[in-house]
């Protein structure tokens, strides 16, 4: 299983909290490329909700990752 911000980004939307089953469910309706489909399977489903990506991808980036000042532009 790997995650790219590419990936990542068709869960922004999903429904929050949500069981594997369910974000699988939005993945397909959503039209997610089948590696996203297949990253979501390999999760291990002990009935565990997931709260957000983070909680998938551990490494995910947050806004504050990135070194950039916004007010500037």
């Amino acid at each position: 299983m790997y995650w790219t911000l590419e990936f990542a980004s068709y869960l922004e939307e999903a429904p929050w909290p949500a069981s594997k089953d369910e974000l699988i469910d939005y993945a397909i309706r959503s039209g997610a490329p089948s590696e996203v489909i297949d990253n979501l399977e390999e999760l291990e489903d002990d009935g565990e909700v997931y709260e957000g990506i983070e909680d998938i991808w551990a490494d995910y980036p947050r806004h504050d990752d990135f070194f950039f000042n916004e007010d500037e532009y």
